[in-house]
């Protein structure tokens, strides 16, 4: 598996799903096969989950490099990330009965293990709910504003 050249032309494209095959564990975090065919590199700075070689998932290619390198990612990039983020924040924080003890200070495991994302995603999706209003963030949590609860019922 480590015998592909790592620059040959790609065919992917940024944002493009495709499937990881984790390989060795560098200092700068995994690097996987991506879709069988060229090697990418997941930084551990980003990854928020135990991973192991040989594991297969989903990810997504966060950056086509000018040197050939790929960038990966294992959460959709961009504003639909945050946008299916927000949507997982107020499913939870509704079925919690419209409080969640978590905020843009808890650490980023708790995030992790409640809402699958990192620290840096999960406050730019309260932000964009708390702009849009549908949400308050209290001294120990968000909470559904209650127009939102009536409205989802």
């Amino acid at each position: 598996m480590d015998k592909l050249p790592d620059k040959q032309p790609t065919g992917f494209q940024e944002g493009q799903v495709v499937e990881l095959v984790i390989g060795d564990r560098t200092d700068l975090g995994y690097k996987a096969m991506i879709n069988t065919s060229q090697w990418g590199m997941l930084y551990k700075n980003e990854v928020f989950q135990p991973l192991r070689k040989g594991q297969h998932i989903k990810g997504f290619i966060k950056k086509l490099r000018d040197d050939g390198k790929i960038d990966l990612c294992l959460q959709k990039p961009g504003h639909e990330k945050v946008d299916e983020v927000s949507k997982k924040i107020i499913d939870k924080v509704k079925a919690a009965g419209g409080f969640v003890s978590v905020t843009d200070k808890s650490p980023p495991e708790i995030i992790y293990g409640l809402f699958g994302v990192s620290k840096k995603t999960y406050k730019k999706a309260i932000g964009s709910l708390y702009k849009k209003r549908l949400i308050s963030i209290e001294n120990k949590g968000i909470k559904l504003i209650i127009s939102l609860i009536l409205l989802c019922r």
